[in-house]
């Protein structure tokens, strides 16, 4: 899927590139065995590396699993202060709804033991699914405004304003808002062991030249 980028999601875009093909390079793969090991079409790694698409969350969920750092150390710099700031309007909208709403990356914290810190408003008729994390995972979610539906595997939940969730984030599971004013809420991902455990080098391919990025996802 082809995703119209602004200002600021291209900066974004570029930023995550960027970061992927240093972490890439620092590991002296390829194009080719980086997507092996991210289970992602080698256009695809292309296309984020030189920042021409705005990578869904399942995407960047791969590659961050696949080079064993995390999700947020693909959307900002390295960092080695004790304390980190991030001030209103500036975490990462790594997505976007058909009617606006969006989910936000406002803090993250670095490898083995990775936690993402997001800010979600869903607006009527939007649902978001993420396929099952790595095992271990868990998340948990209050409501602020409005009401959501989870779905966690086979289980489906409904939530107001107020309420919070606990659940296993290696299940497939999506959150959805069907009626009224937009819905708010915070979610916290906990993934143990990251880059602990790396996954299997992938055997070593020629990596032929690369050619023009398309702006496709996968």
């Amino acid at each position: 899927m082809v995703h119209c980028m602004d200002d600021g999601t291209t900066a974004l875009a570029q930023a995550i590139g960027a970061r992927v093909r240093h972490e890439r390079t620092e590991r002296r793969w390829t194009l080719d065995q980086l997507a092996e090991a991210a289970g992602l079409s080698r256009r695809m790694v292309i296309n984020v590396e030189q920042g021409a698409v705005n990578p869904s969350v399942g995407t960047l969920l791969r590659l961050s699993d696949a080079l064993g750092v995390g999700l947020p150390a693909l959307v900002e710099p390295p960092q080695q202060r004790p304390v980190k700031v991030v001030r209103a309007g500036e975490g990462a909208a790594l997505w976007s709804g058909a009617h606006g709403g969006r989910g936000v990356l406002v803090a993250g914290t670095q490898p083995p033991d990775v936690v993402e810190l997001w800010d979600w408003e869903l607006q009527p008729g939007e649902r978001h699914e993420s396929d099952a994390h790595t095992a271990g995972t868990r998340e948990l979610l209050q409501v602020h405004t409005g009401r959501i539906v989870v779905t966690v595997g086979e289980e489906v939940v409904s939530l107001g304003a107020g309420d919070a969730l606990t659940f296993a984030g290696d299940l497939s599971h999506s959150y959805a808002h069907d009626a009224g004013g937009p819905a708010r809420f915070s979610l916290a991902v906990f993934e143990p062991g990251v880059g602990v455990t790396r996954p299997a080098e992938p055997a070593t391919h020629a990596d032929p030249t690369t050619h023009a990025a398309t702006g496709e996802e996968d």
